[in-house]
């Protein structure tokens, strides 16, 4: 994959994971990390076209068929259901929350973290801001009050540490990436039941109204 390919497919997760802290609404937020797993797809299958391993297909199929096609499905299918047309708001507001992005990607290209940026000599770049997308998507479950924000922080932080493996170089057997999918596919089911209960009990997904819970 040509350097520029990378960067590009790159920085659609990451800026993805940005407008993410910012979505007004959770339909835009579905769609935003539909996008963002189709980049995952994409360099997916961009080395399996380097590579012509039938069983790197099958992962990639895989990936569309859980992270393009079913999640954003049954999310979708939950807001309409529940009618959560606007996300719930985060913790810190918009001015503080780009400050925090960018104090966060200053950090993943600072050079604390060029030992593990220098992994895949070449990629550095690419490291580092696939670095950022991880610290991002931390830092999107932390600050958003949101459940649906939260649960697609989570699924964006799967996607960059996907990213992340993928460019370091780092090698994972198939049946291992298969297991990790299966995992993702089932626990976003268990996740969408839990959000449904919470909605049916508090009429909200917003969790500062846990905070009234007793024994």
């Amino acid at each position: 994959m040509s350097l520029f390919i990378s960067q590009f497919l790159l920085a659609i997760i990451f800026l993805t994971i940005v407008f993410l802290h910012g979505a007004k609404k959770n339909m835009g937020a579905v769609l935003a990390y539909r996008l963002q797993s189709l980049a995952v797809v994409a360099f997916t299958f961009s080395s399996f076209l380097e590579t012509r391993d039938i069983l790197l297909l099958i992962v990639c199929l895989v990936i569309f068929i859980v992270k393009v096609i079913f999640a954003p499905m049954f999310l979708a299918r939950l807001i309409k259901k529940h009618k959560l047309t606007y996300s719930v708001s985060s913790y810190l507001n918009a001015p503080l929350t780009l400050i925090m992005i960018a104090i966060f990607t200053a950090i993943a290209y600072s050079q604390k973290f060029v030992p593990l940026t220098n992994l895949m000599p070449g990629h550095q770049t690419l490291l580092h801001l696939a670095l950022a997308s991880i610290f991002l998507s931390l830092f999107l479950i932390v600050n958003r009050k949101g459940v649906l924000s939260q649960i697609i922080g989570v699924l964006s932080l799967e996607n960059s540490i996907v990213t992340f493996v993928f460019y370091a170089g780092l090698e994972q057997s198939h049946s291992l990436q298969l297991g990790i999918l299966f995992d993702i596919f089932i626990w976003i089911i268990i996740a969408i039941v839990f959000m449904s209960m919470i909605y049916r009990h508090y009429d909200s997904l917003d969790v500062s109204r846990m905070k009234q819970l007793k024994d």
